[in-house]
């Protein structure tokens, strides 16, 4: 979608991460900690007569360049009354310009094979666009013409489509969603009435329905100038030429107002502020603190930095100690600082257990807040907090998109994109006593704002002594569509020394150039594959053992789930205290996850310290710990994830589908996860059972991909391989078909929900089918792309939603063809209808031109298909998973070069039958559900959230 707003509290719950990301080494290969992080990312920096500054900074390791550019306007740059409005105008900067026609930025850069987007924070705005490196020109010209030939193509009518498309992202990401209203409830109490900070990216809706045309103009003069802003060109180039082209488009574009940087303006409470709100959407209690603290890059900010994370990060942290080991209050706590461009927030968040109720949680942290103080902080802490700083960089500038980012980044808040080297040095100069001293100064005894969110109807869940919070709920009313016309007039073109209608030609396409891949068999049956990556001194590694959820047992649905959790916790020689600091000395990342048909080891170290990494993937593996007060904990968070996904209605609809879809004799009917009831059942014993039975290196894959090589690779895998013994395992195999013979429609009831999430499908075929990659072809102008039709319907010409979609899953096992989105409460049976009405339409066929821009954007995106060490990782996992032999991407090239469009016909008509889906609503039944009983399906049926039909009355009761 076109924007990314960035949530805080989820991003920079891991700060020390983030903080790395922006602010590390730089490229090159160095045999130390110390002497990489002098290492710099090269650029040159020029300013064009108008103020535009211009970064370049050349790298030929793909064929591919990026784009970014960066006003200096957020959130920060609005008034009071015209909330919203810097997100809202990103918004309307994708619709058209004076040589750019309606709908033809997304279209036209996948055309080229690239992708864009863009998004809004509180202290800027970016746009981006990554692409083959023959289509500069275009992506120059399209961004200028957005820069200075905009504002005559402002239209009442695509300005109220966007007005639509914004509130519905609300709707989804805040007024639909658990815990939603937090950092509005956070923000308007923490600063004062009026300052930058005290209001949402997003907007209030009152805001985003009353802006004009004419607040856009007045927002486009003043914010959005050469003068303004910030470009930057990474990749592949030639300087010379990038020069010419910049100064070509970009140079006549004439300054605008001047935009005076924002005084720092950081907040000030003088009494601590106590709110809470009844949830409509939360299953489990929350709490968030958050004091005032200080702007970016200051002193006291690296060391609020470092604080947060040995306060709140991992088993050592006192938070954790006290909330999830001693007390049991929670399962994930976490700490963050957040240090803006004019004002700083130290945050804690807690989602407690069931039925907790958050004075514990408060206590708890306050005997966090004791532990801290008594225990102090360690020159190991500091060492281990700055360990993942090399590690974190390199991973940051593993794409040109990434150095993109962080060069503009620098610029506009430092003037100077080589500010990061002196960032780096400001993290690794913190020392303890900063540390201990900024806890005293801004965090011990000091007000805060606190929030208590609770399920509704559990108000005595909330910590003492709070307000009621004045959250306004909007109510959705029946939809009235909004006429607006716009007057026929002809758009005035401003003035330009060149023809800027004419689309620039793209050179030519660069040839698909697959990476070589090498693999082996270990002598246990391991198979093991690599691509050796020499752009940067990192390894990316993923382990697969086949059988996941597939070897869950329905009866204890979920113990392969805890399974990937159980062994993360501890070894038979180390503590899972222990273990994680091993990870965290060496800067490196493992973690274990479970999929529908795997358990993956997932991990990204240096690679000077690969061989130790692997050396604590094989204790992991191999001699498990077997901790029964972590089962117990593990157990606990599960269940309270169980409990708080069933408020969320997208989780819902997913796992209602897959019900009805596979049917209750089929595992993948039933949640990876599992249900209460089966995971409270589960034992150690199970765990036990099902290592012993089903980990093996016969049913298992390697994928090693950095810059290591095959032979130094297999030697640090030695000691897997002769302690690791294979076995034979057995995998289940479940019946799939698709024997649906009728439309049926759905309904979950979620009363007062403010949009309705629809999934619309049926049982299709497999990965492994012959026609699994056509149909992705096929249905790529479907709803495989933001150029799609149900998005370009439901989206940009209706307004009733943030996004729609189509595609096929699918694996060994028969996946399923879905469509779906989020639309507005009061719009979701007509966009049933839309949909039902496409899909059918498709099979009519599509034009020449459709077809056209189908195989270009497949084909020529193969140029940005392997620049990343995890995207290459992901093409060795394909791979491997289905036996692909190594030029597998060159015959789906052909594939797309090769089809007709009789044969994207009649993959439709064999792959999309609208008159045999499942069409599932998750919304509120009280004021949608009838609606369905006159619009033609064979069956109407209102269901609970287990598939089991209901009645209307039972749901209100």
């Amino acid at each position: 979608m076109i924007h990314k707003n960035l949530v805080k509290a989820v991003v920079l719950s891991l700060v020390i991460a983030f903080t790395v990301v922006s602010c590390d080494k730089k490229e090159g290969d160095a045999t130390s900690s110390e002497e990489s992080a002098k290492l710099s990312v090269d650029f040159e920096k020029y300013e064009l007569e108008n103020g535009l500054d211009v970064i370049l900074h050349q790298d030929k390791s793909d064929p591919v360049v990026s784009v970014a550019i960066q006003y200096n306007v957020g959130s920060n740059r609005e008034k009071t009354g015209r909330t919203g409005f810097a997100h809202l105008f990103e918004h309307m900067l994708f619709q058209e310009s004076e040589n750019v026609p309606q709908d033809q930025f997304f279209k036209n850069i996948q055309d080229a094979g690239g992708t864009l987007n863009g998004f809004t924070q509180k202290d800027r705005t970016v746009y981006y666009e990554i692409v083959p490196n023959n289509a500069l020109e275009k992506v120059l010209w399209m961004e200028s013409d957005r820069m200075g030939f905009l504002i005559n193509t402002v239209t009442e009518s695509a300005f109220y489509n966007q007005q639509e498309v914004v509130q519905n992202e609300k709707r989804q990401r805040v007024d639909n969603n658990p815990y939603g209203h937090t950092g509005w409830v956070l923000d308007k109490n923490l600063y004062p009435e009026g300052h930058p900070y005290s209001w949402q990216v997003i907007g209030e809706l009152e805001d985003l329905q009353n802006a004009t045309v004419e607040d856009v103009k007045e927002f486009y003069d003043k914010f959005y100038g050469p003068n303004n802003a910030t470009l930057v060109i990474a990749g592949d180039f030639e300087t010379s030429k990038a020069k010419e082209l910049v100064e070509k488009y970009f140079g006549e574009i004439k300054r605008r107002q001047e935009v005076e940087p924002l005084e720092p303006q950081p907040a000030n409470l003088t009494e601590t502020k106590r709110f809470y709100h009844e949830d409509n959407f939360a299953n489990a209690p929350q709490l968030n603190m958050v004091w005032p603290t200080v702007p970016q890059y200051t002193e006291e900010a690296y060391a609020l930095d470092v604080f947060a994370e040995v306060f709140s990060s991992g088993k050592k942290a006192p938070l954790y100690k006290v909330l999830v080991k001693e007390k049991e209050l929670a399962s994930r706590p976490f700490a963050y600082n957040n240090s803006q461009v004019i004002a700083g927030e130290f945050h804690i968040g807690v989602t407690a257990n069931d039925g907790v109720d958050l004075d514990e949680v408060e206590a708890g942290i306050n005997e966090a807040f004791a532990m801290f103080e008594e225990n102090g902080i360690t020159d190991r802490d500091i060492e281990r907090v700055k360990a993942g700083l090399e590690t974190g960089f390199y991973n940051g500038i593993s794409s040109v998109l990434g150095k993109s980012f962080q060069l503009a980044s620098y610029n506009v808040s430092k003037g100077d994109p080589g500010f990061i080297e002196q960032d780096i040095e400001n993290i690794k100069a913190v020392t303890k006593e900063q540390v201990m001293d900024v806890y005293n100064k801004y965090i011990k005894g000091q007000p805060y704002v606190m929030t208590s969110f609770v399920p509704k109807g559990q108000v005595e869940l909330i910590a003492e002594n709070s307000t009621k919070a004045e959250i306004v709920e909007e109510e959705i009313k029946e939809n009235v569509a909004k006429v607006v016309e716009d007057a026929a007039t002809e758009v005035v073109k401003t003035p330009s020394s060149f023809d800027r209608s004419i689309t620039p030609e793209e050179g030519e396409t660069p040839a698909l150039n697959i990476p070589t891949s090498w693999k082996a068999e270990l002598s246990n049956g391991l198979e093991v594959y690599g691509i050796e990556q020499n752009e940067i001194p990192t390894v990316n590694f993923s382990l697969v053992i086949e059988g996941g959820h597939l070897l869950d047992d329905k009866n204890k649905n979920g113990v392969a789930n805890l399974m990937s959790d159980i062994l993360m916790e501890g070894t038979a020689n180390k503590t899972p205290e222990q273990l994680e600091e091993e990870i965290e000395l060496l800067g490196a990342s493992i973690n274990m996850y479970t999929t529908n048909e795997s358990i993956v080891v997932r991990g990204n170290t240096l690679t000077r310290n690969f061989d130790k990494t692997m050396e604590l993937v094989k204790e992991i593996l191999l001699e498990p710990r077997w901790d029964e007060e972590e089962l117990a904990r593990i157990k606990t968070a599960t269940i309270n994830g169980i409990k708080r996904s069933a408020a969320n209605p997208n989780v819902v609809a997913n796992q209602v589908y897959d019900k009805l879809l596979y049917g209750e004799d089929h595992i993948f009917s039933y949640p990876t996860s599992g249900t209460v009831e089966s995971v409270e059942a589960i034992n150690m014993q199970d765990l036990k059972d099902f290592y012993a039975k089903n980990f093996s290196p016969s049913v298992s894959r390697m994928h090693v991909v950095g810059k290591i090589s095959k032979n130094a690779t297999l030697e640090t895998l030695e000691g897997i391989e002769e302690g690791w013994a294979a076995k034979e395992v057995t995998i289940p195999e479940y019946p799939v078909a698709n024997t649906r013979d009728k439309a049926s429609l759905y309904f979950v009831d979620i009363p007062n929900a403010k949009q309705s999430v629809i999934n619309i499908g049926y049982i299709a075929l497999p990965r492994t089918d012959a026609d699994f990659y056509p149909a992705e072809v096929m249905n790529y102008k479907l709803g495989g792309s933001f150029s799609g039709n149900v998005n370009l319907i439901l989206r940009e010409e209706k307004g009733y939603t943030y996004g729609a979609r189509s595609g096929f899953s699918g694996s060994k096992i028969p996946g399923a063809f879905t469509a779906s989105s989020s639309v507005r409460t009061n719009t979701t049976g007509e966009s049933v209808q839309i949909f039902r009405d496409q899909i059918s339409k498709y099979k009519e066929g599509i034009s020449q031109e459709d077809l056209e821009f189908t195989k270009n954007a497949l084909i020529k995106s193969n140029a940005r298909r392997f620049e990343t060490q995890g995207a290459l990782l992901g093409m060795l996992q394909e791979m491997s998973s289905y036996d692909l032999p190594a030029d597998y991407i060159e015959n789906e090239e052909a594939t797309v070069k090769n089809m007709t469009l009789e044969q994207h016909k009649q993959l439709a008509n064999k792959y999309l039958d609208e008159s045999k889906m499942a069409y599932l609503v998750v919304g509120d039944a009280a004021t949608q559900f009838a609606q369905f009983k006159n619009m033609g399906f064979d069956e109407v049926k209102l269901i609970d959230k287990d598939a089991n039909e209901v009645t209307l009355t039972e749901v209100k009761q």
